[in-house]
């Protein structure tokens, strides 16, 4: 490909920014605030947080909505007031938002005719109150916000037609025209960043047409505000039906051409259009202009990757020869997924810029992550996707993609190993279809910029290749694409220092996951010395091997360190006091391990169960139950269940970011064997009534058992629920069946990268039911 020679400015680095999630989008009279969600709305040392990211810039909200909601005279401008100072003694520039997939106030609109000239007013008012700002958003992409609100019906107000797409897209654009023009009568040397989604539309033949109005729709705003859309322009006669030929040529006499084109770029951002809509899942079908299709995901559906966003900045280079800025860069997916996409959007932007094009930035969105997402924020779930930070933590919780971060923000090269493989969109198993091959969308895929985990990746040592947990990993590891070795005893004896420097000599890991050990707590209580060398001695040379050679280790611990006299749940911080043999040699083991490895992460856990083994608890009881047969489960011991997948991804997502501490780790909810038990047969639609509860005592332990030994975090609770993993586990159970195991698999890689593949999911089946033409 060859970009435009226009004259540009690549002698300066590549510059990292920031952004902040901050959507106020109404669903009729229901607003989702994103920085109340967030907390960032009541935390002003997040400023410290993101100026330590070694940012230039940061898209920052000064929102309509949130600060004059009742007009001008009664704004209230001390949020901003406290914030905009603060990131300008920090040295990070505020690029500022006044509008974020919103439709303003209550009293107005995007089909409002008065919207352009309030917003223009509030512009106006911001610029007055801070003449020092420079750079300006003044509405975020207002043709993906046109679509979702005036032609999908999504959104405030709900227009499912062209007209409403139309008008609600005219008011935007001449918002932006009225309000930089109010912002540059105090303050002329401001600038435009004007922001929308840049995908792109590949099809077979037979949705050629529709694939071409597609792409050709995606520049309007920018053209808009350029004043090129006169006749003769390719969506003239599309938007000459819908709107009055002043309204157009109104941008020709009134350009605002952006200073910065922004760029918003994600896994969905390139779709694929097929007239065989059976080919395909059911909410991926629908219609265009009566005719059958399927809008999908590119990425789950071609059998070759898209080359991804450098061409896509060519391709706005050579429209506009305007300086260019990736403004959001985000996918909602394992941490090594976050990190490889961030990598490759940061060598796409390096790539367009050798070949000419102006790329100033890009962007890492968003630093607090987001929430319902998944649902277009159409709903209410507490769906939360982490971005640089996680909120679930308090204060929020620095992951793996700060300190990527940090090293771009330096020039550094990205030094964590992880980047050494694919990221999933770019994997076999990605697709939700047959793959389709189409010669005409794809380039050659460089080595360099889309990795395969190989032989020179650094693994992941998994340690208990005969045990449920450690073959899990295993399993986990291999679809996350994460470098690993799944040893057993013979492999690495890890009470033996000898056998454990071999094995790390011999490996190189970057991380080792101990899921071995003496299991069997009745047996502990007259095999003492077996399960203490298993459980302590080991752990404790492993951890001392770990710390000499700088390699991150995931050990586990157990609920049973407590007495469980305490009656409630249980935090990190309580102290232990365990009652039989096997808790004794795990809490020995926690405290050895961090006085030799501080930088090790001790998760303890509890009462495993899932989709990959047949004698957990719950498989059994169920199995039981379903074949007429009574079951007996303690009725007076309260434990945490804990579904094994959710506990795998999370703990290799603390691994990535290289957490440490004590760690408890379930799925949250405290119950009794017996209640668990009657959970998993409502759920499953199964009689409980042969569930026999009864005491412990009846139940023949050996060793003694808390009868209260459930968990709590006082760090966050960020496995999902109890009734969220029975639903997902039985689904799963009945798809499958317990000996598909791959097939299972298949579906938790769904789950589990489920994704930024459905951020955008239901805009197409929405937008089947309108014409485009």
């Amino acid at each position: 490909m060859t970009y435009s020679t226009n004259t540009n400015n690549n002698t300066a680095p590549l510059e990292l920014w920031g952004g902040l999630e901050c959507t106020v989008n109404r669903v009729r009279d229901d607003y989702f605030s994103q920085l109340d969600r967030n907390g960032h709305a009541g935390r002003l040392d997040d400023i410290a947080r993101f100026a330590e990211l070694g940012i230039k810039a940061i898209r920052y909200p000064i929102l309509w909505e949130r600060t004059a909601p009742d007009g001008l005279a009664s704004a209230d401008w001390s949020w901003p007031d406290e914030r905009l100072p603060a990131l300008r003694a920090a040295g990070v520039t505020p690029i500022a938002g006044l509008v974020h997939h919103g439709s303003g106030p209550r009293h107005t609109s995007l089909l409002d005719p008065g919207f352009a000239e309030q917003l223009a007013e509030f512009a106006g008012a911001v610029a007055a109150r801070y003449p020092w700002l420079e750079y300006y958003t003044p509405v975020n992409e207002p043709c993906t916000t046109a679509r979702f609100a005036g032609l999908y019906g999504l959104w405030y107000p709900h227009g499912r037609d062209d007209r409403s797409f139309i008008q609600a897209l005219l008011k935007q654009c001449r918002a932006v025209v009225l309000s930089m023009r109010a912002i540059r009568a105090v303050n002329p040397a401001a600038k435009l960043v004007q922001t929308d989604d840049l995908g792109k539309t590949y099809s077979t033949p037979e949705m050629a047409d529709v694939a071409q109005f597609y792409n050709e729709r995606r520049w309007l705003a920018w053209d808009l505000l350029c004043g090129t859309v006169v006749p003769g322009h390719a969506m003239w006669d599309y938007l000459s039906r819908w709107a009055d030929e002043g309204e157009l040529l109104w941008f020709r006499d009134n350009p605002c051409p952006p200073d910065i084109i922004g760029v918003n770029y994600y896994v969905t951002s390139e779709r694929w259009l097929d007239h065989r809509p059976e080919r395909y899942p059911p909410h991926h079908r629908g219609e265009v202009g009566g005719r059958p299709c399927a809008d999908i995901d590119a990425s789950r559906a071609l059998a070759t990757p898209t080359p991804g966003v450098a061409p896509l900045l060519g391709e706005a280079w050579e429209r506009y020869g305007r300086t260019l800025a990736i403004t959001e860069a985000h996918i909602d997916a394992n941490r090594e997924d976050q990190l490889r996409w961030l990598l490759e959007i940061w060598e796409a932007a390096h790539e367009a810029r050798g070949l000419g094009a102006d790329v100033r930035a890009v962007t890492v969105w968003s630093l607090l992550g987001a929430f319902d997402w998944n649902s277009l924020v159409t709903e209410s779930r507490g769906y939360y996707e982490s971005g640089a930070f996680d909120v679930r933590f308090t204060p929020p919780r620095a992951t793996a993609v700060v300190h990527m971060m940090q090293e771009l923000a330096r020039n550094d090269t990205p030094s964590h190993p992880v980047l050494r493989g694919q990221g999933w969109w770019r994997r076999p198993g990605r697709f939700l279809c047959q793959p389709v091959a189409t010669p005409d969308a794809l380039t050659s895929i460089t080595a360099d910029g889309h990795r395969l985990v190989g032989t020179g990746a650094a693994p992941i040592l998994i340690l208990g290749a005969s045990g449920t947990l450690g073959r899990a990993f295993a399993r986990v590891c291999q679809k996350r694409n994460l470098a690993y070795r799944l040893l057993s005893r013979r492999d690495m004896d890890i009470a033996d220092a000898d056998s454990v420097e071999r094995a790390l000599a011999h490996y190189q890991p970057w991380a080792v996951v101990n899921a071995c050990g003496y299991v069997r707590v009745d047996d502990a209580e007259r095999e003492a010395e077996r399960c203490f060398r298993e459980n302590t001695l080991g752990p404790a040379v492993l951890a001392a091997a770990c710390a000499r050679h700088g390699v991150h280790l995931t050990t586990f611990s157990s609920d049973l360190v407590f007495d469980g006299e305490r009656g409630a749940p249980y935090v990190e911080s309580d102290p232990v006091a365990p009652i039989n043999v096997y808790g004794k040699s795990k809490a020995q083991a926690e405290s050895s391990v961090l006085d030799a490895h501080p930088g090790a992460l001790v998760v303890r856990t509890s009462s495993f169960f899932g989709p990959w083994d047949r004698y957990n608890f719950v498989t059994l009881a169920l199995g039981a139950l379903e074949r007429g047969e009574s079951f007996l489960a303690a009725s007076d011991i309260t434990v945490s269940p804990t579904y094994v997948p959710d506990l795998v991804h999370t703990c290799l997502d603390l691994a990535v970011d290289r957490e440490c501490g004590v760690w408890h780790l379930t799925s949250g909810q405290a119950v009794t064997w017996a209640g668990l038990a009657a959970m998993a047969a409502e759920r499953a639609g199964v009689d409980g009534s042969r569930i026999e509860a009864q005491p412990a005592v009846m139940c023949n332990y050996i060793a003694a058992r808390p009868r209260y030994s459930a968990l709590h975090s006082e760090r966050a609770l960020i496995l999902p629920t109890l009734d969220n993993a029975l639903g997902r586990y039985l689904e799963l159970r009945n798809e499958a069946g317990p000996e598909l195991e791959e097939l299972v698999m298949a579906a938790e890689s769904r789950q589990a990268v489920a994704s930024d593949h459905r951020q955008q999911e239901e805009a197409p089946a929405a937008a089947f039911q309108v014409s485009h033409f």
